[in-house]
């Protein structure tokens, strides 16, 4: 790692972490920026759901629904490997260059899809845009963590992850004013704002936080690192069961969360509905999962974040279950979305908390990459499976509910595993940590959880 020049701040580390109840000015700008960065990442994530049917019926590009759904994949392809290597990136380079590369990387490449010439560069393009949106949440995340003190980390975690629906929302309500008016292009340019705002700022006020001090002499002398952070640490004891769990888990949660996300305009429109309502229900899905974002960051920090989310996930699968019964008012359709983007996204909020506060500092990103990068399987899956669904002729296109819940209700049994079943730290990766059962319950604060 390159030296820091003499004039600039010292690194942070979680020794460095603000202990007073208010946190400093220039902390709050930090973790504000990383959550607008997250606002983006949701919109991105959701604008393909936007416009894939102006992909399929306006372009030329011979494009259906089960193609679509093929192009839908890619970005998560992209996600997946951007959430599994960026996560250990954060760990070793500093969690500052590794947040901005990402942004940097899918600001530039949504650009780019705006000027798209056919379907395969389109698709190419998602894809290097997904590698920057899978590696920007979990380092995100990790980011706020450290800057946060350790009793607030849950909520935080889950106020950070409300920035998805929050920018899904952003998309549906501006897919109503620019696709009929600019064409589904305008949708992409939205990404330079962040490109040419956001970045600039984030590379002013964000802090670097970079390994300990011991770590960086040690590296600086030429001294080979037994316990540096890796993937090897999760998926031995005393993590590997919670490892596992919390991975599957997540795979499950975001392919109901991301199916519904890209794929909900497209199955409405299936059933009858124009452009307009279509999105409405995406905005309605959306700005359920915004009100998720804030119940179950307080219920997850009252009651506990797996707790929570085992609760979150039941609430998303009886939902989307009942949506097969295709009710007769509208009303009643739009309540049980907003229920399942409560449930979705809450159970992702929950799980991203469980994370950052059950593991070391030192592999808390790492982990959520790992449990984001496996889940992105299941973001991959869930578009071209619902393409397929929607491409065969003769199948009531609701059974894409039938599928998500059924998805939901699976996450919230291998949640109840992770209940029942505690990681139980001895000594660790730090070597310093307490024999302890990391379980937390309520606002309660585990040193166990402590780099000391």
């Amino acid at each position: 790692m390159e030296p820091m020049p003499p004039s600039s701040p010292a690194p942070t580390t979680m020794s460095d972490a603000p202990t007073s109840r208010l946190l400093p000015p220039r902390t709050l700008i930090a973790v504000v920026v990383c959550w607008l960065l997250v606002v983006f990442d949701g919109y991105d994530l959701i604008v393909y759901g936007t416009v894939q049917n102006e992909l399929i019926t306006t372009t030329g590009w011979g494009l259906n629904p089960a193609t679509a759904g093929t192009i839908g994949s890619l970005a998560f392809v992209g996600m997946m490997i951007g959430a599994i290597f960026a996560g250990r990136m954060s760990d070793t380079w500093g969690r500052k260059r590794t947040v901005l590369g990402c942004a940097l990387v899918f600001s530039l490449f949504t650009v780019l899809c705006a000027f798209a010439p056919n379907a395969p560069v389109f698709g190419i393009l998602r894809l290097l845009a997904g590698i920057g949106l899978g590696g920007l949440v979990p380092t995100a995340n990790a980011l706020a963590a450290e800057l946060i003190p350790p009793r607030w980390r849950s909520m935080t975690a889950t106020l950070m992850m409300s920035g998805v629906p929050i920018g899904g929302s952003v998309a549906a309500l501006t897919g109503l004013a620019l696709i009929p008016t600019l064409g589904w292009p305008s949708m992409f340019l939205i990404a330079v704002v962040a490109l040419v705002i956001l970045v600039p700022i984030g590379f002013a006020v964000l802090p670097e936080t970079l390994p300990s001090a011991d770590r960086r002499a040690a590296a600086a002398a030429g001294v080979p690192e037994r316990n540096a952070p890796g993937f090897g640490h999760l998926l031995r004891a005393p993590y590997l069961k919670m490892s596992i769990l919390f991975a599957v888990a997540t795979l499950f949660t975001l392919f109901a969360w991301y199916g519904l996300g890209t794929q909900l305009p497209k199955i409405m429109a299936s059933t009858g509905f124009d452009l307009g309502p279509a999105l409405l229900f995406t905005l309605a899905l959306n700005l359920g999962a915004v009100a998720g974002s804030l119940l179950t960051a307080w219920a997850g920090d009252r009651f506990g974040s797996v707790p929570t989310a085992i609760v979150a996930a039941l609430l998303a699968g009886v939902a989307l279950i009942l949506l097969l019964t295709h009710p007769a008012s509208t009303g009643i359709v739009y309540l049980l979305l907003v229920l399942a983007g409560i449930g979705t996204h809450g159970t992702q909020c929950l799980i991203i908390a469980a994370i950052a506060s059950r593991y070391p500092d030192r592999l808390r990103g790492t982990a959520l990459g790992w449990a984001l990068g496996v889940g992105r399987i299941g973001a991959v899956l869930a578009p071209q499976i619902s393409g397929l669904l929607l491409a065969t002729r003769g199948l009531d296109p609701a059974v894409n509910f039938l599928v998500f819940g059924l998805a939901a209700l699976v996450a919230a049994v291998l949640l109840l595993g992770v209940r029942r079943h505690p990681v139980r730290s001895t000594g660790g990766i730090s070597g310093t940590e307490n024999t302890a059962n990391v379980e937390e319950t309520g606002t309660a604060r585990n040193p166990a959880l402590e780099v000391k």
